[in-house]
C-alpha cells in the first residue's frame, strides 16, 4: 500500500505521517508513506506509480488540494482521496471527485485511529491492471473495470465500469495478449472481447452485460461462447 501525504507546511506533513505510523503498525499493515510538498509534485511522482489512498491538503500554495485532485481523478479513479483542511466549505467539490472523508484541522489520534479503519475497509482486492494511453496521458485500467472492448480502424475502444469509452491506439492482438490467460475474458471473434465478470445473459448470439449493452459472437464461436458463459456461472456458484 502506497500512501501520499500532500501539505505545504512540513510540520503538518510530519503529524500525520506519525499518526498513520503508528495506526497502521497497530494492525500490523505494511505501507510506504510519502510526503509531497505541492499538488505539482505529488501529481509529477504519482504519474511513475500510482498511490492507494492521497491525503490532499486543500489550501496550498500553487495547484490547491481541489485542483490537484481533478487532475489525479484523470487518470486514476482507484486511489482513496481525503481531504485535509481546516474548512469543510469544498464539501461539494469533494463529492465531484469521490473524496472519501474530511480530516479537519486540528485532528485527534482518534480521529485517525477511525480514518485508518474506515481505509483498510475500502481497499480492495489487489486485481491485475494494463496501463493504456489514451489521448496525452496514460491510464492505469484494472481488469475488473473492463466491461467490453472492440477494435475498429486501428483503434480500440475499451468501454469501462464507469461508463468511459477509451480510446487507444494498438493492435487487436497486442492488447488481448495479457487477458488471454485470464478465464474471465472471452474473445467473441474478430477484433472483439468481454469480461465475463459483467455478462448478465446470454441469447441470441450475444452476451447481455451488466450495462445494459449487448456483444455479438462471430457464428463459428457460438457454442464456445455458451460454454464460457455456463462455466463462468458454475464458478460463480449462480448455478447447482
Amino acid at each position: 500500500m502506497r500512501i501520499a501525504i500532500v501539505d505545504d507546511l512540513a510540520d503538518e506533513r510530519t503529524l500525520l505521517r506519525n499518526r498513520l505510523e503508528r495506526q497502521l503498525r497497530s494492525r500490523n499493515v505494511q505501507a510506504s508513506l510519502f510526503e509531497y510538498t505541492s499538488g505539482e509534485e505529488f501529481l509529477e511522482a504519482e504519474e511513475a506509480q500510482h498511490f492507494t489512498v492521497a491525503f490532499l491538503d486543500i489550501y496550498m500554495a500553487g495547484a490547491n488540494g481541489i485542483e490537484t485532485a481533478k487532475e489525479l481523478r484523470k487518470r486514476d479513479t482507484d486511489c482513496l482521496l481525503v481531504f485535509t483542511t481546516a474548512s469543510t466549505d469544498h464539501a461539494l467539490e469533494g463529492f465531484q471527485v469521490r473524496a472519501m472523508h474530511y480530516l479537519v484541522k486540528p485532528f485527534t489520534e482518534e480521529d485517525i485511529d477511525r480514518l485508518t479503519d474506515e481505509l483498510l475497509s475500502r481497499i480492495p482486492r489487489p486485481d491485475k491492471y494494463m496501463e493504456l494511453k489514451v489521448g496525452g496521458s496514460k491510464i492505469r485500467l484494472c481488469y475488473q473495470n473492463i466491461v467490453y472492448a472492440e477494435h475498429f480502424a486501428h483503434m480500440i475502444y475499451v468501454h469501462t465500469t464507469a461508463k468511459r469509452t477509451l480510446a487507444t491506439r494498438q493492435p487487436f492482438k497486442a492488447f488481448i495478449a495479457p487477458l488471454k490467460d485470464e478465464p474471465r475474458f472471452f474473445v467473441c471473434g474478430r477484433g472483439v472481447i468481454v469480461n465475463l465478470e459483467h455478462t448478465v445473459d446470454f441469447e441470441d448470439a450475444a452476451f447481455r452485460m451488466d450495462d445494459g449493452s449487448r456483444v455479438f459472437v462471430s457464428q463459428e464461436l457460438l457454442k464456445s461462447a455458451r460454454q464460457a458463459f455456463m462455466e463462468y456461472l458454475l464458478q460463480r456458484g449462480y448455478m447447482s
